[in-house]
């Protein structure tokens, strides 16, 4: 009886190890996974298929999971052949901050931050382009007027608002010295009981700055530009 009793102590002690180590692997990172990943941005980079090593890499980052001290120098230099030199160059950094100069690829980082600088003096001459390297395109809400016309939100569009001082009545009320009531012409409005909207001068129509492109006139396409005014499709001085 007791050793009967003594091999199930020590089977029920196996199984709660044993349960305890599944319970670790499990809340523990899936390593396997950021292995395939990086092979397959890998593989892609290989036969310059760069934007498929783009799209890894960043399903790897929003994943959460450990990412491998090489990444970002694969990911900065996928970025560049894709003409993104901004993120390129932010992700260079970072590669040579986490590692210096015992990275792996800590030549190729220096060559690339190299090439990465023509690009980058590139963008920052260019008035065609954000700071980030893509082209402007004209505002398609003010169509590079940099301003729109709406509702007179003052006048309610009609041109004219009640004078306040006779209360839109265009009539002044006084009390002489016999105490009798005596109505005088609102000065103010002639005794019209209304004014010229001093917003909109009468027109009905307010001129604000358009918030789409905050009265630029342009905002930021999604296309890499390639600082050359080929097309004029934008004004530079919009």
């Amino acid at each position: 009886m007791k050793l009967y009793t003594l091999i199930s102590r020590i089977l029920l002690v196996t199984l709660l190890t044993m349960s305890s180590l599944d319970v670790i692997a499990q809340a523990g990172p899936n390593l396997g996974q950021t292995d395939r990943w990086m092979k397959g941005a890998l593989a892609a980079i290989e036969r310059n298929d760069y934007q498929t090593a783009n799209s890894i890499f960043r399903n790897l980052i929003d994943s959460g999971l450990p990412l491998p001290d090489e990444m970002p120098y694969y990911f900065s230099e996928t970025l560049y052949n894709l003409g993104q030199f901004d993120n390129s160059s932010n992700f260079l950094k970072k590669y040579l901050e986490l590692t210096g100069f015992k990275g792996e690829n800590y030549q190729g980082a220096k060559e690339l931050q190299e090439k990465l600088k023509i690009h980058i003096s590139a963008i920052e001459a260019c008035n065609l382009c954000d700071r980030r390297g893509y082209r402007f395109e004209t505002c398609f809400t003010c169509d590079g007027s940099r301003q729109i016309e709406q509702t007179c939100t003052y006048c309610k569009s009609k041109g004219i608002v009640g004078c306040s001082r006779c209360a839109a009545s265009g009539l002044i009320k006084k009390v002489n010295i016999f105490n009798i009531v005596e109505f005088f012409e609102c000065e103010r409005c002639s005794g019209k009981g209304r004014l010229t909207c001093p917003e909109c001068e009468g027109s009905g129509k307010e001129v604000s700055d358009c918030k789409t492109c905050s009265g630029a006139g342009k905002i930021t396409s999604d296309h890499i530009c390639d600082h050359e005014d080929h097309d004029h499709d934008t004004d530079p001085k919009k």
